[in-house]
């Protein structure tokens, strides 16, 4: 009985070891993240080496190679880590849900522009989306995999949304143009230099009233568009049938 109770006792730590293990794991892969992200931000993907990824994080190459097999397995997961920085699918989701606002999809629209002017309009913005952009002007090969993971299952949902205020199938092409001319105004006032909403339209740091206006426009167009396209689409089938 001795002998068992003695043997329990020095198996007893091994399981929070393991936990402390993982744990540090995970920071440190998170750490890797967060600076290479920064790096590539300022960089480009094409001008930043994981040597210096490596100074800059106080680690070596066989971390990067555990955690992310590789520099391109990293910037793979810098992409997806910056695409989240915008809005994250989970953010997406609540904001579309029906237990975040009413059921009426234009108070979801306008609650997902809403997030989007703000992240817009603050003092700097996240490294996430520099390093979009970046990948944006310049496409590395990972960029199929940004789509992949990222951009196609926000898209989806925001199809959805579109789709419901038109009255149209989400993958109508009227609502796949609707999504892009939706997005493009918050993208460029993100872009925009912190200067034009001081000194040459001082009216953009008024967010709710962007926000006003941005609906105004946006649903219209919607409205505009959805109209033509049901009126298209009877014309469409009688031709058919002649």
């Amino acid at each position: 009985m001795a002998t068992r109770s003695s043997s329990s006792a020095s198996c007893a730590p091994r399981e929070p070891a393991a936990r402390t293990q993982r744990t540090d794991g995970n920071t440190t892969r998170l750490h890797i993240l967060e600076t290479a992200g920064q790096l590539f931000a300022e960089r480009g993907f094409a001008e930043s080496t994981s040597k210096e990824i490596c100074t800059r994080a106080g680690t070596n190459m066989a971390a990067i190679n555990y955690h992310f097999n590789g520099r391109d397995g990293l910037y793979e997961a810098v992409l997806i880590e910056a695409h989240r920085q915008l809005v994250s699918v989970d953010e997406l989701v609540s904001l579309v849900s029906l237990a975040s606002v009413p059921s009426d999809p234009r108070l979801k629209l306008r609650a997902f522009l809403t997030h989007l002017i703000e992240l817009g309009s603050q003092p700097k913005a996240p490294w996430g989306f520099r390093v979009v952009l970046r990948e944006a002007l310049s496409p590395s090969p990972a960029m199929p995999v940004m789509i992949k993971q990222a951009v196609l299952p926000k898209a989806k949902l925001l199809r959805g949304l579109i789709g419901g205020i038109m009255g149209l199938a989400d993958d109508h092409p009227s609502v796949q143009r609707a999504l892009l001319f939706t997005v493009l105004p918050c993208i460029v006032m993100m872009v925009a230099p912190k200067d034009l909403g001081n000194k040459v339209l001082p009216a953009l740091k008024d967010t709710e009233g962007l926000v006003n206006d941005l609906m105004r426009y946006v649903l219209a167009g919607l409205d505009a568009v959805a109209k033509e396209a049901k009126a298209a689409a009877p014309a469409a089938t009688a031709g058919k049938r002649r």
